[in-house]
């Protein structure tokens, strides 16, 4: 039971990696506020988890809503130990051909919404005094991709941001890491496969990234989270880890 009496609150929870992080949480002996922008998946995953689960509707990229989220799952359970910084959403196209309006949704959700998460957070993770944050960053962190400008820069930002967090507030007794996904199986590639033409050659596509040639499930990067989350990392703040298949190792 690695977060035993432990709360944490998992933005972008109602499916995917989020959902598979808060079920192993659970299993883990932590209470979870699940939290996602849509209210009927937020329920389900909580319902599904019981009592030491519950349900939070969130935009991420709106200050009142996250400082109301941080509020509700301090007042549910009492503190908070562990924020993940979970939510976000990808999207096709180069710099050219995005739309003002694409980027600065993208850029909303996925960079500012890991600052604005954090900043209502912190205080009470302080409180606590040996508490964790764990940021959602990507393989493509640091590696390019075609077609994918926004999503790119706001990986980067997240990976980078993270580094500068650890550094603010491992005084507080917080520590800061990041994972860096490679392709997962989750609704993100879902909705990616209806912008292309041949959602099936797609898909080789993204398996054949792998020297493992097959794509991971969203339990693969949950249980790098709860290493992060607990004290098997005690001494690890501040660094990206990779869970890609080997992607970055080609």
């Amino acid at each position: 039971m690695k977060l035993a009496n432990k709360v944490a609150l998992i933005t972008g929870a109602g499916a995917g990696i989020g959902a598979a992080t808060a079920e192993l949480f659970i299993k883990d002996g932590a209470k979870v506020l699940v939290a996602d922008r849509d209210a009927a998946l937020a329920a389900s995953v909580a319902a599904a988890l019981g009592d030491n689960a519950h349900p939070c509707t969130a935009d991420v990229s709106k200050a009142a809503e996250v400082q109301a989220m941080v509020d509700l799952c301090v007042s549910r359970f009492g503190g908070l130990d562990v924020l993940v910084n979970n939510a976000g959403f990808g999207c096709l196209g180069t710099v050219e051909t995005l739309t003002e309006e694409t980027w600065d949704d993208l850029m909303a959700v996925d960079l500012k919404g890991v600052f604005l998460c954090s900043k209502y957070a912190i205080p009470h993770l302080r409180a606590r005094g040996s508490s964790a944050i764990v940021n959602m960053a990507s393989t493509i962190s640091v590696v390019g991709i075609r077609d994918r400008a926004a999503y790119v820069a706001a990986k980067g930002g997240v990976a980078a941001l993270t580094r500068a967090m650890a550094l603010d507030h491992a005084p507080d007794g917080i520590r800061v890491n990041s994972v860096a996904p490679g392709v997962i199986a989750s609704s993100y590639y879902d909705r990616m496969f209806e912008q292309v033409p041949d959602a099936a050659a797609f898909k080789r596509g993204l398996e054949a990234r792998s020297p493992l040639n097959k794509m991971g499930e969203p339990i693969d990067i949950a249980k790098m989270v709860l290493f992060l989350a607990s004290e098997d990392s005690r001494f690890a703040t501040g660094a990206m880890f990779t869970v890609d298949g080997g992607y970055t190792a080609w």
